[in-house]
């Protein structure tokens, strides 16, 4: 499974390590993501994202309406739900 958020897009990131005599290495910044449930209460059901922590927040802001409805309006936004 792809290391992606469902809601936001957030993806890794490739970086460097910086050490103190200035020598980098490779690193991979990785977003933080939970597996969460949310419930949709025009549907009654729950849904199951993989989501990150600042979408949490965002959901917990607007509301999962918000996104369930714009992604149903557009059916190529890459939001995959799956059901619980």
């Amino acid at each position: 499974m792809a290391r992606r958020c469902q809601v936001t897009g957030k993806s890794p990131m490739v970086g460097n390590r910086v050490s103190h005599a200035n020598n980098k290495t490779k690193h991979r910044f990785l977003p933080n993501l939970h597996r969460k449930r949310f419930w949709l209460e025009k549907e009654g059901r729950w849904v199951s994202l993989r989501v990150s922590a600042a979408a949490i927040r965002t959901i917990d802001k607007y509301g999962i309406d918000y996104f369930w409805n714009s992604c149903s309006a557009n059916p190529c936004c890459g939001l995959q739900i799956c059901k619980v």
